[in-house]
């Protein structure tokens, strides 16, 4: 009776030494997953992009998403069901089990809407100057029907524009990121504009025969040709100091709303 209790005993110790490491491996998976039974980074419901494009897209979404704890969503349909973009995006965000600190780029094919819709750190992050510079970075690709490429540059950018507010200075009205001027082309500017120039100056070279290098300006003066035989004082010109007036810029960041669930939200959007 006693050896059969002790291997009952050590049978349960045994397989609670089994269960245990793989309930503490999920929870630390979980931990660490914050999109844990949460809605799809990309819903492509107007099947613009092909299965090996939405896996391109997906992967940069999720880089961004994971890296900042945030949902960075994508959001294709063909109807807005007789709401306008901003209701459509926010209900969608809202009713998804999305986290609260993210945002949804909605694109609408029945009029060629785009929008972009911004909750909880994403109505600090993007201001709307800022959403509307994404806007103007992504509509000509998604007017040309490169949708792979805009959707990818929006999460590439959603990502700059993330970074940025963490620093405590938000992209905004008069401090929006510049494009940049790939250094070959400074590097190909300058030969040319150096060849061009030496072209020139050669040029002009050439065609001055009588003309040789003199140690003083006098020597360039024929002898007895200057006679000053009137002088006076005339005014040419005044030197006036302006100070441009500062423009008014609105302020610059993020206008809110309450959507159908209470929620608040930033947002904008345009036509492509």
């Amino acid at each position: 009776m006693k050896n059969r209790l002790m291997v009952l005993l050590f049978t349960a110790l045994l397989s609670l030494m089994m269960i245990v490491p793989v309930n503490v491996r999920a929870e630390s998976e979980a931990a660490t997953d914050h999109r844990a039974e949460k809605g799809p980074l990309l819903v492509d419901d107007a099947e613009l992009l092909s299965s090996s494009e939405e896996e391109k897209v997906l992967t940069e979404l999720k880089k961004v998403s994971d890296k900042y704890s945030m949902d960075v969503v994508v959001l294709t349909v063909n109807s807005l069901e007789g709401k306008s973009t901003v209701e459509y995006a926010d209900d969608y965000y809202d009713y998804n089990g999305y986290a609260n600190d993210g945002l949804l780029l909605l694109v609408s094919m029945e009029d060629r809407d785009w929008y972009i819709s911004t909750s909880g750190y994403g109505i600090t992050a993007f201001t709307d100057a800022g959403i509307q510079y994404i806007g103007e970075q992504i509509k000509g690709a998604l007017g040309d029907g490169d949708y792979e490429e805009a959707f990818i540059k929006y999460a590439q950018l959603s990502d700059d524009f993330i970074q940025q507010a963490k620093s405590g200075k938000p992209y905004d009205t008069g401090s929006l990121p510049r494009g940049k001027f790939p250094v070959k082309w400074i590097l190909i500017s300058f030969v040319v504009g150096l060849v061009i120039a030496l072209i020139t100056v050669s040029g002009m070279k050439a065609k001055m025969k009588s003309v040789r290098y003199q140690a003083a300006a006098g020597s360039y003066v024929r002898s007895g040709s200057m006679k000053v035989t009137n002088s006076s004082d005339m005014f040419l010109y005044r030197k006036v100091d302006r100070t441009a007036r500062p423009k008014d810029n609105g302020g610059g960041g993020s206008s809110t709303h309450t959507s159908s669930s209470g929620s608040s939200h930033g947002g904008g959007g345009g036509k492509f």
